[in-house]
């Protein structure tokens, strides 16, 4: 099938608009997506700690992070990162506290950190030899089970006579 030179000459105009558009916009593109600030966890109870790894433009200078929780924490270099820790007050209360990352170049990134109530169990789980499970019912399970134990190997030794005697 022959492809008219109208109709060549339309799809060579769109294939060089649709490769010459895209190189105008990736680098704003690229430029926010090298500035960012990772909590991890991003969701921890009050009293434990959260790491911070960040990243700007120039990850050889440190970074500044700022929160109404924990104040000012600087982020150093390490492994091509802005890394850090910081721990959560344990007075704080549970909800949805904004993080923020300066950078020395003037740029900023957002984060949030999620902030639960710390919950401490009453009691241990019911879990072992039955021994810890309500009702103390362990002493007649276990001479059940080694009743239905002896009463198997006493059918495999009248099974095995049967065999032998017929």
């Amino acid at each position: 099938m022959r492809l008219s030179v109208p109709a060549a000459l339309a799809a060579l105009a769109l294939g060089l608009s649709v490769l010459f558009i895209p190189l105008t916009a990736q680098p704003a593109a690229a430029a926010r997506a090298a500035v960012f600030l990772e909590l991890s966890p991003s969701t921890v109870p009050a009293g434990d700690e959260v790491g911070l790894r960040a990243s700007c433009d120039d990850n050889l200078k440190a970074a500044t992070v700022t929160s109404g929780l924990f104040g000012t924490v600087t982020v150093a270099p390490r492994y091509g990162f802005l890394t850090a820790t910081a721990r959560v007050p344990s007075s704080t209360r549970p909800g949805d506290y904004r993080i923020d990352l300066r950078c020395p170049d003037g740029a900023t990134a957002p984060a949030t950190l999620h902030v639960v109530a710390k919950v401490q169990p009453a009691r241990g789980p019911a879990t072992g030899g039955g021994g810890t499970a309500p009702g103390r019912d362990a002493p007649l399970l276990i001479g059940s089970g080694l009743a239905v134990i002896a009463a198997a190997i006493g059918l495999g030794v009248v099974s095995l006579r049967r065999r032998r005697l017929g």
